[in-house]
Formats: structure tokens, C-alpha cells, sequence
């Protein structure tokens, strides 16, 4: 028997499984996991405006006195803050020999190109040229007009989070074979969770669909769905999974323990290997919540939690990149379903 329906007004977050049902015994969902409705909704977050955005890695990553590199679809891209701690971007090639300035230090806002002693304060030089490059607090996105090919707008399609003042953020990245189509199909199937990752996951229903909607265009994918804490102990919630743009989907916890938190998936193209093929790095941000007393000293205990969140979000994603990968192979080789 599944654990009861989630509800934000207890007063316990844990649930206790009356019966615990083998991994092998669980109800299938293949039937459920429709290939139509999954490429539809992938379809339709393909066609929503991104602006030419794209995420290159967590806010908190940036360091005052060092770059972050990042390859986007086969360009370089170093973001760096500036002297009053707002992020600049712009190409990673030094213009004058092509020195990677991913490599330089930052000093007092400028990036110190170390081949030559270039300056970079990030006003157009000698051939170079700023990105539009944006901090929302978690993560830093940098807009490339040339690679995304959209109208650009000022700012990204950031998703609604909980207050950062009340919240835990971690973020993880991680890199697989595969395009950013590949990772967010992979989100948009949440029939997979208890079956692939019965580690983390028991007791999924997905309870609601964009056919079951009407085919609004919503990518709404309602799920009730218990996480794994230890023998038959589970916090049950409710959970929605949305797609805002072409390389994003955003699991809302809506219902249980941490009503509001959010799990953020970015897929950023990166450019192929040297075997040509291509790579994507998933970005994913976890913005958690709760209205419970206990969770102040959760987040006074952030620096000990993040990497705890962060190994987390790695054991699910080492299967799910190995799955998106395939995916991506069956697809280049014409022998995916469908």
C-alpha cells in the first residue's frame, strides 16, 4: 500500500510504509510513459523563447579573484566579476594570441590575461567584445545571440524560487554524451523514478498530464511520489514538472514536506568530443525550503549540506546521463522508438 496522499499541515515530514513492495512487484508504467506525450511536451519546450540564454554554472562558484571557463556550443566563454561584483562575460580567446583567459586571475574587477599581461575590464578592447552575462543568485547564465539564433531579451526565464533568505541552494554539474534535448526528454518522463532510481524514490503516480489537461500547451506533469529516508521511512510530496523554456524543466514541490522548493535542470550545449560527438552539461540547482523551526539550522549548516545535495543529485544523474546518452545514440543511429 502507497503511502498517504502528501499534505503541507503536518506535523511530521516522515511517513512510515505499511508495506514495503519489491522493487520487481511495483505497478508498471510503461503503458502510462506514452513516447507521443513525452515528445510532445519536449516539442513544445523547444519551441518557448530561451532570449539566448544559457547557464554556464553556479553563482556561488564565481570567485572574486578567478574566471569560470565554460565551452557553449564549441565557444569559449570566461565570466569573471567585475570591480563592483556583477558578472562579465566574453569570449575565452585572448585576442591578441589566443592565450585561454580561463587560465588569468582577476584583479580588482579585471581579468589579467597571464600570457601577455592583457587587462580586460570588460569594455570592448582590441578586438574584444562583452556578453550580456546575468547572476539570479544561484546560477549564471551568459546570453550568445550567435549560437541561440532567437530575438535576445534583457534577461533569462528564471523560475520562480523560494526566498532566498528562507532557502538552501545547491548546485551540481554534470557532463554526458548527449544534447540538451536528450536531458530534458529524460525530465519530462517522471513515470521513470521509482523504477530507475528505487534508491531515492518509491510509490510514483503520475497523476496528471498535458493530454490529461487538454493539451494547453502546460507541460504539467502532476506526481505524487514518496522520497526514500531509510528502511520504510518516506517523505511522501507532491511534486509538479514544467518546462519554461527549450533547455529547462523545474520539479515544484506544490503539496508535503518543502511545499515551494524547486529542483532546476538546465541542459547547456557544450560542442562535440574529439570523436565529434556531442556534449551537454547539466546544471542542476536545488532551491529547498520549509516552514518548519528545524530548518533555520539546516541552513546554518549549509556549507556541510550543499555537498551532501550535490552527491545526491550525482547518483541520480550518473543514470540518468547514461540513459540520455543512449538516447542520443539510438537517435543518431535512426534506431530510437518511435
Amino acid at each position: 500500500m502507497s503511502a498517504e496522499r502528501p499534505s503541507g499541515r503536518g506535523r511530521f515530514p516522515l511517513s512510515l510504509r505499511r508495506h514495503a513492495v519489491p522493487w520487481e512487484r511495483q505497478r508498471p508504467t510503461w503503458r502510462e510513459a506514452k513516447p507521443s506525450v513525452i515528445a510532445a511536451a519536449l516539442k513544445r519546450a523547444q519551441g518557448r523563447p530561451s532570449g539566448n540564454w544559457f547557464v554556464v554554472g553556479a553563482s556561488r562558484g564565481l570567485r572574486a579573484d578567478r574566471p569560470l571557463s565554460r565551452t557553449v556550443a564549441g565557444r569559449e566563454v570566461v565570466v569573471w566579476r567585475g570591480a563592483d561584483g556583477r558578472p562579465v562575460a566574453g569570449s575565452g580567446v585572448c585576442p591578441h594570441l589566443g592565450a585561454p583567459l580561463g587560465d588569468s586571475p582577476v584583479r580588482c574587477g579585471t581579468l589579467v590575461c597571464h600570457w601577455h599581461g592583457l587587462a580586460l575590464d570588460g569594455a570592448p578592447f582590441a578586438g574584444w567584445s562583452p556578453f550580456p552575462a546575468y547572476d539570479d543568485g544561484v546560477l549564471l547564465w551568459v546570453r550568445l545571440d550567435e549560437v541561440g539564433g532567437e530575438t535576445p531579451s534583457d534577461t533569462p526565464v528564471v523560475p520562480r524560487r523560494p526566498d532566498a533568505a528562507r532557502s538552501l541552494a545547491a548546485v551540481y554539474v554534470g557532463i554526458g554524451v548527449c544534447e540538451p534535448e536528450d536531458v530534458v526528454a529524460n525530465r519530462l518522463d517522471p513515470w521513470h523514478g521509482a523504477w530507475f532510481h528505487p534508491y531515492s524514490f518509491v510509490d510514483l503516480t503520475v497523476v496528471d498530464t498535458p493530454a490529461d489537461s487538454g493539451g494547453d500547451g502546460a507541460d504539467g506533469f502532476t506526481v505524487d511520489v514518496s522520497f526514500k529516508v531509510a528502511g520504510r521511512l518516506v517523505v511522501p510530496v507532491r511534486a509538479v514538472f514544467t518546462a519554461p523554456e527549450p533547455r529547462t524543466v523545474v520539479m515544484r514541490i506544490t503539496d508535503g514536506e518543502g511545499r515551494g522548493s524547486v529542483v532546476e535542470t538546465h541542459a547547456t550545449p557544450l560542442g562535440a568530443d574529439a570523436r565529434g560527438r556531442p556534449r551537454t552539461a547539466v546544471v542542476e540547482a536545488v532551491v529547498a525550503a520549509s516552514g518548519r523551526p528545524g530548518f533555520a539550522l539546516a541552513r546554518r549548516a549549509a556549507p556541510v549540506l550543499r555537498p551532501l545535495v550535490r552527491a545526491a543529485a550525482g547518483r541520480l544523474w550518473r543514470d540518468d546521463l547514461a540513459y540520455a546518452e543512449r538516447r542520443c545514440e539510438l537517435r543518431s543511429t535512426g534506431r530510437f522508438p518511435g
